[in-house]
């Protein structure tokens, strides 16, 4: 007999016009790391939310060590050692690492909260599977990557041995997501189990045991890792072999669309120079990629591009008029659309519609307002026409709630929205964070067609993959400065990967 610690024994669970999951089983193995694999919205999210009492099954049994369980809140989970870090993070920014660590979990003598003893239980985790941490900074403070250090401590600190990772290298650099495989193998040495949700089918074959596959909330099979390939989970995914190589002609780059001179942008939060002297061109019908390790400026430099922040010096030109100082709108209406890094904060309006959130950028055009007025007849019918465009998969249509969508639906309407305004400029950040390879191939083949349109393309992406695959020239960040100009199909990863890392410099900046 298999000895599986935990059994999901044909869970269903409906929400108002989705089926999530329907009939599904998965088992996971003691000490195994098991990959749940999935388009966006097949259900995959929904699933380990039961398991981590977010939500309760229509029906279905789970089992832990061979017992039936009932999990109706995370703390039944808890008490059952479940853990889950989720693809948002579920931090408080104004509280310290320490404080969100120990959060419902608090050892509390007399009515005070024993905070040394906590201290010490932390430490001794962090320093023995190298996590380590700044106990007291305030979470709104550290990155992205050390926020998902803290999630991963709340987990050990409350002694959990089947640990459930949603999507976690998402918002990951390449050295973060390789310090975090090995901390996952030295998981499973111990007797840990993990449920690993990831859409990055080279990591699934580089850490996983063995992979389920879900397909629009059903189960489609169970597949050893080192029995498969990359192109038949893609397969079992989508339902249709996959390109996972981009098709593109050579690039015929026309007229300069965007050109940025001597820009430096200050970082609010260190109050240092995040950009310092930056200059490059994006011309018409290439796409121009930045890349660097996350944190190195790309985010200040985007939004001193976007209008979000003020550039401390420098200009900035689109097609030919100065926006250095201009607000977002009129960027906008001046040829920019912008595809941004954080969805929920500058992406969506979270508690609007979808139809309202596909119409943002546009609702005071003549198409869909008349004096003053909504005409919410053409929003829905635009919005319509996006949703099947772009396969935005939602409960409930046009109507849907956007913050009920899943993660990788929500950034397919951010990047139907931008890329249907049809405007000279692109600015794409991590246009595919999140989503699954059916729809990066989607999305891949889009900015390539804008491309071949005329479009000018800015795309900065944390993927070497995607950076080696889409772009036509490759400019690299570090330190806030561009070190270094490549042609992709000249430069190896290794190569990159040293100017990324500031081993190397090329004398001259590029200026496109």
């Amino acid at each position: 007999m298999e000895d599986y610690v935990i059994e999901m024994l044909h869970i269903s669970k409906s929400f108002p016009g989705i089926k999530a999951n329907d009939d599904i089983t998965l088992q996971l193995r003691r000490g195994e790391i098991h990959a749940l694999l999935g388009e966006n919205g097949a259900g995959k999210s929904t699933l380990m939310s039961i398991l981590f009492g977010l939500y309760q099954p229509d029906e279905g049994v789970i089992k832990k060590d061979g017992k039936e369980v009932r999990i109706s809140d995370p703390n039944d989970a808890t008490a059952l050692h479940i853990g889950m870090v989720h693809q948002h993070f579920k931090l408080i920014d104004v509280f310290t690492v320490l404080d969100n660590i120990i959060l419902g979990a608090e050892d509390v003598k007399l009515g005070f909260v024993q905070k040394k003893e906590a201290r010490r239980k932390v430490r001794a985790l962090s320093e023995k599977y190298g996590l380590n941490v700044d106990l007291d900074a305030k979470v709104e403070d550290i990155s992205v990557g050390m926020q998902q250090r803290v999630e991963i401590l709340k987990m050990l600190y409350r002694d959990n041995e089947v640990l459930i990772f949603d999507e976690p290298t998402a918002v990951l650099t390449p050295q973060e997501i390789t310090e975090l495989m090995q901390i996952m193998r030295n998981f499973t040495r111990e007797g840990k189990s993990i449920l690993f949700i990831s859409h990055k089918l080279n990591e699934i074959m580089e850490v996983s045991d063995r992979v389920t596959v879900l397909q629009k909330g059903r189960y489609v099979g169970t597949v050893n890792t080192a029995e498969t390939t990359k192109e038949e989970l893609s397969r079992m995914m989508v339902g249709r072999p996959v390109q996972l190589v981009v098709q593109k002609e050579e690039a015929r780059p026309g007229k300069p669309v965007l050109e940025v001179s001597h820009l430096s942008v200050m970082s609010k939060l260190y109050h240092r120079e995040a950009v310092k002297d930056v200059s490059f061109t994006v011309r018409e019908g290439e796409i121009v990629c930045i890349a660097g390790i996350d944190g190195n400026g790309q985010t200040e430099l985007v939004h001193a591009l976007t209008g979000l922040e003020r550039a401390d010096a420098g200009t900035v030109t689109l097609c030919g008029q100065e926006i250095t100082a201009a607000p977002i709108r009129k960027r906008s209406k001046a040829g920019m659309s912008h595809i941004p890094e954080d969805r929920h904060k500058h992406g969506l309006v979270l508690d609007f519609s979808l139809e309202q959130n596909l119409a943002l950028q546009r609702y005071y055009e003549p198409r869909f307002q008349q004096n003053g007025f909504i005409r919410f007849d053409e929003v829905r019918s635009y919005a319509e026409q996006l949703i099947r465009q772009y396969d935005v998969r939602s409960g409930q249509g046009p109507i849907t709630r956007a913050r009920s969508m899943s993660g990788g639906n929500q950034q397919k309407a951010i990047v139907a929205r931008e890329l249907d305004r049809d405007l000279p400029l692109v600015v794409a950040v991590q246009p595919t964070r999140g989503l699954d390879v059916g729809a990066i191939e989607y999305i891949h083949g889009q900015l390539v067609a804008q491309r071949d349109q005329g479009k000018a393309i800015l795309l900065v992406s944390l993927e070497l993959e995607e950076v080696m695959n889409l772009s036509d020239r490759i400019l690299v960040i570090h330190s806030g400065e561009i070190v270094g100009e490549f042609d992709p199909k000249a430069v190896t990863v290794e190569e990159l990967g040293l100017y990324m890392a500031g081993a190397r410099k090329q004398e001259a900046k590029a200026n496109g």
